[in-house]
């Protein structure tokens, strides 16, 4: 009778070769000749499943190392499930490049490279931005490329510095994109990246940039100030100073309104009323203007370029209202799209706020305000009643409510003692409390959680990718047929020039799509903050869809559907004798394990009072038992059928009683000596109280198929099940058997969720088309490694979650839809000339805005969506 092994899993291992971490393949791994150190794996347990550690951490390695069994390289393995690899984005500089031509034929021939996706080299600036797969096509390859065709990299010897700006202004995606290209023409950048969702832009340079890089972003039509101190100056401002729109929108509206009402009214001769709308064109057009040539000069036509045409062909051919009309219209709705827009973006920055700006600390006796930047692990920090906590910590003293829904959204405060977590940004309720820090202000929940988010909703969903390559096209062809509509029919055909010029004129107007464009993100942006803000972390705008249209949930049982937190329910001894003794054994072998059946089990034994002492020569069988020896005899405890199959003990005479106790869901342990079953343990695990109501909720929301997945046997399986009104189940699971019974859950549903505790159920979760875990607020890894984290342990957060996300994903598709249409209704109207330039302004900015709107009823109070699915 022998039990068991170590099994954990492996990555591809890692090559550190002059200070950058390059993936070895796999025939590297066959052929090479160095040893493998392996790293310490950090596992989780799984909770269905009696599984131990011989380290005494709950844990079962067992390294296949016939895969490397010729390989001698230094490799470090991390543990874990396999990901494809990232590409790589890379800025380099060029020397030697001296003319256009040469630009082009280096781009292709880069591109050219196997494992290269893009090359583009910017002549200007003699800078190449290339994205490559490490694993197929590595840097030195690339440079020697370069080298071969008589140019070199250059290398400034140090490393780039990374800064990071609050963007204000930016009021679509398209604007992003222009920006983005804007900024990486300057000299002394290296790489730039705009997130439009979080209004954020990371660029790193020599550090010589940061005024260059402000200038630049002004002179785009918007304002930069680097993160350090953005809050809170962004907060003091009002409206007018943040937004550089607002002033000239209205002097130019105020303008046009006077000459329109006066030349209507007969107060204004038609040429004091031209110069009147004249000046209003100037005064709200310049920015526009200033914006499109300095998009020109950077290579991009961007929408502010084609209303400076318009405005200005309209005044060339006479339509000096018209002109005065659509630059007021245009900037009346950059405007209003600029401050919906931060509103939006105000939904998460909110967070930001949350945490107070210092704190009161004790150090060497003394109480201490200083800023919250300035505390260090191990401070004691006093939190008054009332007070904001300012980082996350332990409680060294003191015991009160914390009001944690700023965190994970539980709407009661909850009960906190000494030795319990507590995080930045929550509300001491009652007592005073003692916190020591154990991390810091950068590093802490709240600022993890608004970095993930801003990260988020940079990410582009599927929705927002074919936006994106619609656009790529509709531009252009739209441009050149205004084109085509102003020379053709003129030249060809002998139709009046001002009728068809002025049809081109309202071509360009609505060539770009920016209603479009900005149907996804803004939706996405608005429902991830909502979100945030209601204790749900959702990775990115894919998974957010990927949730709105899952058709089934696969919950574990453990710690999920179930509190988590089991209790021995019976201790029986099959000797005749005191069961004392069965428990003392069994806490023995338990204690060297934190499996929650083992936690129990010890428990148990502490709060009785037994005496027990530690067993020698602990082995663990993941999933089934573990054994240890007393004096030189070994014994067993696990499950009944890791008894009979594997040790190969007969169970006839206790039969009866594992039936009997299975039957009424508890789950049976049984421990042994030699080829006798000494006696049995049984635990139970309690069903969560809201989570029938929450199953209900997820099958009036669309959700059909819901099963939940365990490791305990049928007979408690089907016990919670009854509880949960007769869900589905799959008993008896393996850890590997949890994933092959999600992978076939996905082969017949269209998204299936799994939703676990996001360590213990890792592999699961990822092969899930969305892993939800519960619970994440303490936990970094499921911070981590989850598609969708519930910071609370409460299920109820979960039908929030799918209904927002189906919400989000209906209003992306009406937006996209709204968007489309409108763009052929004014392209049919243009060329039958039913429209005016004013009115194709309108539809543009008034699509725009309507889109904008629609996306923001997804940052409303969420108490209906709680309640119900309607719209």
């Amino acid at each position: 009778m022998r039990a068991t092994t170590d099994g954990s899993g492996q990555r591809q291992g890692e090559l550190e070769h002059e200070g950058s971490t390059k993936p070895v393949s796999a025939s590297d791994k066959a052929c090479c000749s160095h040893s493998h150190p392996h790293e310490a794996p950090e596992h989780g347990h799984d909770h269905d499943h009696h599984a131990h550690s011989q380290h005494g951490g709950g844990h079962d390695h067992d390294s296949d190392h016939a895969s490397h069994s010729c390989c001698d390289h230094s490799h470090d393995h991390g543990h874990g499930h396999d990901h494809p690899a990232a590409p790589t984005s890379q800025t380099v500089m060029l020397t030697g490049l001296h003319c256009g031509d040469c630009a082009s034929k280096l781009e292709k021939a880069v591109a050219g490279l196997e494992g290269v996706t893009h090359a583009e080299v910017t002549f200007a600036t003699s800078k190449m931005n290339i994205r490559y797969d490490e694993t197929k096509c590595g840097y030195d390859r690339i440079v020697g490329q370069i080298r071969n065709l008589g140019y070199d990299v250059s290398d400034s010897g140090s490393a780039p510095i990374q800064s990071v700006f609050r963007i204000e202004g930016m009021d679509c995606a398209d604007c992003a994109q222009k920006l983005e290209k804007k900024i990486g023409v300057l000299p002394a950048v290296t790489r730039v990246s705009v997130n439009f969702g979080a209004a954020k832009m990371t660029v790193e340079h020599d550090g010589s940039a940061v005024v260059g890089i402000v200038n630049a972003v002004k002179m785009a039509g918007y304002t930069a100030a680097e993160e350090q101190g953005i809050r809170s100056q962004a907060a003091e401002q009002p409206l007018w100073k943040r937004n550089k729109k607002v002033v000239p929108t209205a002097l130019a509206g105020l303008l046009f309104a006077a000459a329109w009402a006066g030349e209507g009214t007969g107060i204004l001769t038609e040429r004091l009323a031209v110069v009147l709308y004249a000046v209003s064109i100037a005064v709200g057009g310049y920015r526009i203007a200033k914006s499109g040539l300095y998009g020109l000069k950077a290579r991009t036509v961007g929408m502010d370029f084609l209303m400076t045409i318009a405005a200005v062909g309209a005044a060339l051919i006479g339509e000096w209202s018209e002109g005065a009309a659509v630059v007021f219209l245009f900037s009346l709705g950059e405007t209003l799209e600029a401050y919906t827009m931060d509103r939006t973006r105000r939904s998460i920055r909110g967070l930001m706020d949350l945490a107070p700006k210092t704190a009161l600390v004790r150090r060497d006796g003394e109480e201490l305000h200083v800023p919250v930047e300035q505390l260090r692990i191990g401070d004691t920090i006093l939190v008054k009643p009332g007070e904001k906590i300012a980082m996350d910590g332990v409680i060294e003293a003191g015991q009160s409510a914390v009001n944690q829904a700023p965190i994970t959204g539980e709407s009661i405060p909850v009960e906190k003692h000494q030795g319990d977590e507590v995080y930045a940004g929550t509300i001491n309720e009652q007592g005073s409390l003692e916190v020591r820090v154990t991390k810091l202000a950068g590093d802490n929940t709240l600022s993890r959680i608004i970095h993930m988010v801003e990260e988020a909703q940079a990410q582009k969903a599927p929705s927002q990718r074919f936006v994106d390559l619609f656009a790529k096209y509709y531009t252009p062809a739209v441009i050149a047929i205004a084109v085509g509509i102003a020379l053709i029919p003129p030249l060809a055909l002998g139709q009046p020039f001002e009728v068809w010029f002025y049809r081109a004129l309202m071509m360009l107007v609505v060539s770009c799509p920016c209603a479009l464009v900005i149907s996804t993100p803004v939706s996405i942006v608005a429902a991830i903050g909502n979100a945030a803000r209601n204790g749900v972390l959702i990775k990115g705008g894919a998974h957010l869809e990927r949730l709105g249209a899952i058709t089934a949930i696969a919950f574990d049982k453990t710690g999920t559907l179930t509190a988590g937190v089991p209790q021995v329910t019976r201790v029986v001894s099959f000797r005749g004798d005191d069961a004392s003794g069965v428990l003392a054994l069994a806490a023995g072998i338990e204690i060297h394990s934190e499996h929650p059946l083992a936690q129990a089990i010890v428990r148990k034994a502490e709060s009785e009072g037994v005496p027990f002492r530690r067993g020698a020569d602990f082995v663990s069988t993941t999933g089934n038992g573990a054994q240890a020896s007393f004096d030189g005899q070994m014994y067993y405890i696990g499950k009944p059928k890791w008894f009979q199959t594997s040790l190969g003990v007969s169970l006839e005479s206790v039969q009866s009683a594992i039936g009997a106790s299975e039957q009424e869901g508890q789950t049976v342990m049984l421990l042994g000596g030699g080829d006798t079953v000494i006696g049995m343990i049984t635990v139970a695990d309690q069903v969560r109280d809201n989570a029938k109501s929450v199953i209900g909720q997820l099958r009036s929301s669309g959700v059909r198929n819901i099963v939940m997945l365990t490791g305990d046997n049928q007979g408690t399986a089907k016990a919670v099940s009854d509880k949960l009104g007769g869900i589905t189940y799959k008993a008896e699971l393996l850890p590997g058997d949890k994933v092959s019974a999600m992978q076939e859950m996905m082969r017949t549903e269209r998204g299936t969720a799994m939703v676990g505790d996001g360590v213990n159920d890792a592999p699961a979760l990822a092969t899930a088309t969305v892993g939800i875990a519960m619970g994440a607020a303490g936990t970094d890894t499921a911070l981590e490694t989850a598609d969708v984290a519930l910071m609370a342990d409460d299920l109820s957060k979960l039908p929030y979650a799918v209904r927002l996300s189906r919400k989000a994903l209906r209003i992306i598709k009406q937006n996209i839809a709204f968007s489309l249409i409108v763009k052929a209704v004014f392209l049919l109207l243009i060329f039958t000339g039913s429209s005016t330039l004013w009115m194709a302004v309108l539809a543009d900015t008034g699509s725009s805005l309507i889109v904008i709107a629609n996306g923001m009823r997804l940052l409303r109070r969420t108490r209906a969506l709680a309640d119900t699915d309607e719209e």
